[in-house]
């Protein structure tokens, strides 16, 4: 049985258009302190996937590659970079590394901008501002981080901690009127 964390093909397109944006928009942190191309390489796919020019099947197989680059990173800020595109590449596996995109994204621009107290709340707003009602509707699909057995939504990374509270914040202001 496929996951309600994996959505339908329409919908997987339409999110990771989404974490593409989000991710894209961090990038340069990692860039400026690696050079790996897997990480831009990773948010051109998830935009290509978006646009249709891609199948799901082939980048199932390479959705890993940005989060191995992860390590040529220097600070905590270009890890979750690296993750952010990871994550947006992994939308054409399951609809809810959508989520785990923009969380990452909003860690990347908090931990490289700590004198900003409200980088993370601008980062959320510019996402949130990014959604149409198709994708907001098929964010609203997926359920609950924590709550779901397995899969990126179950009870491990993107529902602990910081990024956990990101993704929380994430899932309330996308249900909220």
């Amino acid at each position: 049985m496929t996951s309600v964390q994996t959505l339908e093909l329409p919908e997987r397109r339409l999110l990771a258009g989404w974490a593409a944006a989000c991710a894209a928009r961090v990038l340069p942190i990692y860039e400026a302190e690696a050079d790996d191309p897997r990480v831009r390489d990773a948010v051109e796919r998830a935009e290509r996937f978006a646009r249709g020019e891609l199948d799901a099947a082939g980048e199932i197989r390479r959705r890993l590659e940005a989060g191995r680059a992860a390590h040529a990173a220097r600070t905590a800020a270009g890890r979750a970079a690296a993750r952010a595109a990871a994550q947006a590449a992994a939308v054409a596996h399951m609809g809810a590394h959508a989520l785990g995109a923009a969380g990452y994204a909003v860690r990347a621009r908090a931990l490289a901008e700590p004198d900003r107290p409200d980088a993370a709340a601008t980062e959320i707003a510019w996402q949130l501002a990014q959604l149409t009602g198709p994708t907001r509707r098929a964010l609203r699909a997926l359920p609950a981080v924590g709550t779901h057995t397995s899969g990126p939504l179950g009870p491990g990374l993107l529902a602990s901690g910081a990024l956990g509270e990101v993704v929380r914040e994430l899932q309330a202001r996308v249900a909220a009127p």
